[in-house]
Order: C-alpha cells, then sequence, then structure tokens
C-alpha cells in the first residue's frame, strides 16, 4: 500500500522522538573552517528533532572536508552538502520541518536548507548574515506564514552564531563566481569546513 505524506512524516517522527528526548538543551560547537572559526550554540528545545540530526552528522563527521557552496553577501552562506569540486555529499535521512518554533532568521541564526517539499531537510544548513524575516526589496522572508501545517512551511532555526560572527561575514564576502550548484555564487577559492566539534552539551 502506497503510504502518504502524512504516513510518512508520522513515521519520521517516531523514528526521531527517542533520540529527542535526550538531545541537549544548548550545546556548543566549533565550526573550524578555512577562513576561520566560528561558534554555534544549538537549541534543543525548541528545535530537538533538528538538533537531534545535526549533532548526529557532526558525530558521523559528516560535515569535514565539505564547502560553503553558495553565498550571497546580505543574505546568507550555505554549507554541507558538497566537497571542493563540487561534488555532492548527501545524508540519507531527512528531519521533519520544525519552523514555526518562534525561531527566526534573523541575522547570525543557522537554519536548515531543504527543496520546495518542507520536510526534505538532510543536511544542508545556512546562516543568516541579514535580518531575513521581511517582504521588502532588500530582505527575504524565510518565515512560515501563519501555521505552517495548514499554511507555508518556512526554513527550520535551529541555533546562532555566539562567537567569531566577523568570520562568516567574511565567508559571506568572499570572491565568489557563479561557478556553484545550480549556477549559484560560490567561492572562487573553496572555503572549506575542517571539522565541526562539539563544546559542551549544557
Amino acid at each position: 500500500m502506497k503510504k502518504t505524506a502524512i504516513t510518512i512524516l508520522l513515521t519520521m517522527i517516531a523514528a526521531l522522538a527517542g533520540a529527542a528526548d535526550r538531545v541537549p538543551a544548548h550545546p556548543h560547537l566549533n565550526v573550524e573552517t578555512t577562513l576561520g572559526t566560528f561558534k554555534l550554540e544549538l537549541d534543543g528545545k525548541a528545535a530537538p528533532l533538528t538538533v537531534t540530526n545535526f549533532l548526529k552528522l557532526v558525530d558521523e563527521g559528516f560535515y569535514d572536508g565539505t564547502v560553503f557552496h553558495r553565498i550571497r553577501p546580505g543574505f546568507m552562506i550555505q554549507g554541507g552538502g558538497y566537497t571542493p569540486g563540487f561534488k555532492s555529499k548527501q545524508s540519507d535521512e531527512t528531519v521533519p520541518n520544525e519552523s514555526g518554533n518562534n525561531l527566526s532568521n534573523i541575522r547570525g541564526t543557522i537554519a536548515m536548507a531543504r527543496l520546495g517539499a518542507p520536510h526534505s531537510a538532510s543536511s544542508q544548513f545556512f546562516i543568516n548574515v541579514a535580518n531575513n524575516i521581511g517582504e521588502s526589496f532588500n530582505s527575504t522572508n524565510l518565515e512560515p506564514i501563519k501555521d505552517p501545517i495548514r499554511g507555508r512551511w518556512g526554513y527550520t532555526v535551529f541555533g546562532n552564531v555566539i562567537e567569531g560572527m566577523d568570520v562568516v561575514d567574511a565567508i559571506a564576502n568572499a570572491e565568489s563566481a557563479p561557478n556553484g550548484p545550480g549556477g549559484e555564487p560560490a567561492p572562487i577559492v573553496p572555503i572549506v569546513i575542517k571539522s565541526i566539534t562539539p563544546v559542551s552539551y549544557d
């Protein structure tokens, strides 16, 4: 029998629920890149399924050696899905969308990237370098409208940069060319994530 979208979603939630019960409330992680290091604080209370998935990938060393493959000054930087030369590296698992958790895509926050389908987030993430919450010429609205179940799904915010935002800005403003996946702007000199290392699990 063919599974419905609701059945698939409930299956994903059930599979992650046990691990989510044990997710740390505010883990800290160092992200070492070839352009410098910045520190993240994740929010395991607001986005337990997303944080569980992210920490699992960190523990597996999944992000080590991946690059920031999409950079847009005044918008965001995106990574976690490609190695140098833009060779795709994808996780086999997806995580349910937790947008609408009262965490907004403001400057310095980290959120999950995804495809058009709301529950398609896997390993790719982005860091906002601007307040991407409005509907104006200079901003992009990444927030859910009304109830995401009935309206439009947003992009799950699950933490923020607490140290080294200057490094994130430097990545966003690196010299780029439209040579990334899908013709998106990417750094001419690859900016590699050397490692993501847990610092504390408070």
